[in-house]
């Protein structure tokens, strides 16, 4: 695994360091681990140096000189060989050569994986300028699971202002689902009417239909098929794009020629839906869970193209309590809340260890962090109490009740042992009293912990946290969450509420 022998002082004509590296990067000599990367039939076996990608980045650090590091060949078989290749080119010779916006979302997450920061944002970047009505879609289904805000909102713009071109695209009949909802829910969207929106539906539907593994459920959920049974799955299916069709905006005319004669409507629905749209008044409802708004979606306009406006989505909130808590946390004075220890008992940590709690607290703060306890060093181990450090390794985040990451982190620093961490999320995120929230941590350096035992709740200035264990069916241990960073709103009253999309007690300071 060492490579081919290099040709005598071949360094001397190599005048940079970066040279020097793409020489080892193309030759492999001295290379020292293997991976195997990609999934069948474009697997491929790439060679590497373990000093190169320990001193990049923190993962590759703890996956070769870890208390558990990992055996050679090493399997990456989420990242595909040419997207690992660029990412090696970065390590080697801080080279980003990005040539197509699926190559960079690649990459990205390659770069968030192991931890790249500078990569992750030239990635980004990247596909910021590469946005165009062909790949908005996919940019946001990429932009949503990786938590990209910038880039969410920016695609959410440009499927609003040229939605046409959106729909009429052939990459449109491949997205998920829950992005066809999404685009649903606007009420802003450039169409010349809902039949736009329904004719798209309709093309997704036949597609997903006549393939093989489609990502969406057939289409006989509650449209009265052969079986007469609707289904029992909370899994949104066809039919509930469908109810998000603002059908009341057609004309009879209209609703008679194209969705009266679709067969994802039933006869039902089509008699109860064009009773509405005729005749309002009489008396007869739309089909259960059927949109009833009968204004039409607005167009964009050359303001609304160059600002977004506030809309009621999860990402909205999630990025509206964020900058809130942006907005405070320069001004305001942090607290902790440290949960009373009541016992501790010794955890060894071989592998990963998860450790999370569900919290609510009883006034509006913004949480800024978590601390969390040091290893213990184990009694074979000579060492200075008062000195003595090691790496620490973990991850952080801060979930609402729905399961949404509202902020997180990737900690990596010596730290003591004997010691309580403070670990920062990467944004302060403003949360509402009496709402629950989960926070989580990972921790992926071996090692023994100190867990403890906690009462259930914990007042610090007036703030009263609760916490509960095992929420909603969560088996993981809540014993190395010791205290909770936070602040309250700068404001004279502790329990102003600020307003949060589709709130109502607005506060006009924040307006």
């Amino acid at each position: 695994m060492s490579g081919p022998n290099p040709p005598c002082d071949w360094q001397i004509s190599r005048k940079l360091v970066k040279e020097r590296g793409q020489y080892l990067l193309e030759t492999g000599i001295w290379s020292d681990c293997r991976f195997i990367v990609g999934s069948e039939p474009n697997q491929q076996v790439l060679e590497g140096h373990k000093l190169f990608l320990a001193m990049s980045s923190p993962v590759f650090e703890a996956m070769f000189f870890g208390g558990m590091a990992e055996k050679d060949p090493i399997a990456i078989l989420d990242v595909q060989p040419d997207a690992f290749k660029a990412l090696l080119e970065y390590i080697y010779t801080d080279k980003i050569n990005l040539t197509s916006f699926d190559q960079a979302c690649e990459l990205c997450y390659g770069a968030k994986k192991y931890m790249l920061p500078h990569l992750l944002k030239e990635c980004t970047t990247y596909l910021w300028s590469d946005l165009y009505p062909k790949n908005a879609c996919g940019a946001y289904e990429f932009a949503k699971l990786f938590e990209e805000p910038q880039l969410l909102t920016k695609c959410i713009r440009i499927i609003r202002d040229q939605t046409e071109e959106v729909l009429a695209e052939t990459s449109f009949e491949d997205v998920e689902l829950s992005t066809i909802l999404t685009i649903l829910d606007q009420d802003v969207l450039n169409v010349k009417s809902e039949l736009d929106l329904f004719t798209a539906v309709c093309k997704y539907a036949a597609k997903h239909n006549q393939t093989s593994g489609a990502k969406v459920p057939r289409l006989d959920d509650g449209l009265g098929g052969a079986s007469g049974e609707r289904s029992n799955s909370n899994q949104p299916t066809i039919r509930t794009a469908i109810k998000k069709i603002r059908f009341l905006t057609l004309t009879p005319q209209q609703f008679a020629e194209g969705p009266g004669k679709s067969s994802l409507l039933s006869e039902p629905d089509k008699f109860a839906i064009l009773m509405n749209i005729c005749s309002p008044s009489a008396g007869t409802s739309m089909p259960e869970g059927f949109c009833t708004l009968t204004e039409r979606r607005s167009k964009p306009h050359k303001l609304y193209s160059e600002t977004v406006p506030m809309d009621t989505s999860r990402t909205s909130m999630i990025q509206f309590a964020s900058l809130i808590a942006e907005t405070f946390k320069d001004s305001t004075k942090k607290m902790i809340c440290n949960r009373m220890l009541l016992r501790t008992t010794d955890c060894m940590n071989t592998s990963v260890l998860d450790c999370a709690v569900t919290f609510s607290c009883d006034k509006n703060v913004c949480v800024y962090g978590v601390k969390v306890p040091a290893q213990i060093p184990t009694a074979d181990e000579r060492y200075d109490p008062f000195s003595m450090v090691y790496g620490e390794l973990l991850y952080a985040h801060l979930l609402d009740a729905e399961g949404s990451r509202l902020t997180y982190t990737h900690f990596t620093s010596r730290v003591q042992y004997h010691s309580l961490v403070e670990i920062s999320f990467n944004r302060p995120i403003y949360i509402q009293k009496n709402k629950m929230y989960k926070v989580g941590v990972v921790l992926n350096k071996t090692g023994c912990y100190p867990i403890g035992s906690y009462p259930y709740q914990s007042t610090c200035n007036g703030v009263t946290f609760t916490f509960t264990q095992g929420q909603g069916g969560d088996s993981v241990r809540d014993g190395l969450i010791r205290s909770i960073i936070f602040a309250f709103p700068p404001s004279s009253n502790p329990n102003a509420n600020p307003e949060i999309p589709g709130d109502h007690n607005i506060q006009p300071s924040l307006m």
